[in-house]
């Protein structure tokens, strides 16, 4: 294996990685910041009052966008074992 072909696949790993997780990543960060703006305007420090509305955001995110995620992470998956014989060399 070659340095180029280490920068190649790596990138490749960042990448997938960045598009799998990003949408469920970012509806978190959404709801929490919503959720923070509440309660610094309503002056309410409930605890749990962060933790369900998020829990809820990403599973309903992640029921929505499951099948791209797999398929995301199916093609990724194929690619590399597609690819074996090359990085054998």
């Amino acid at each position: 294996m070659t340095v180029e072909l280490v920068k190649e696949i790596s990138g490749e790993v960042f990448k997938t990685i960045l598009m799998a997780s990003g949408p469920a990543l970012a509806v978190s960060l959404l709801v929490g910041l919503l959720i923070s703006f509440f309660q610094a305007i309503t002056q309410i420090q409930e605890f749990t009052l962060t933790f369900v509305p998020k829990i809820v955001a990403v599973f309903a995110c992640l029921f929505l966008l499951l099948p791209w995620m797999a398929q995301v992470l199916i093609s990724f998956t194929v690619n590399i074992i597609e690819k074996i014989p090359v990085y054998v060399r």
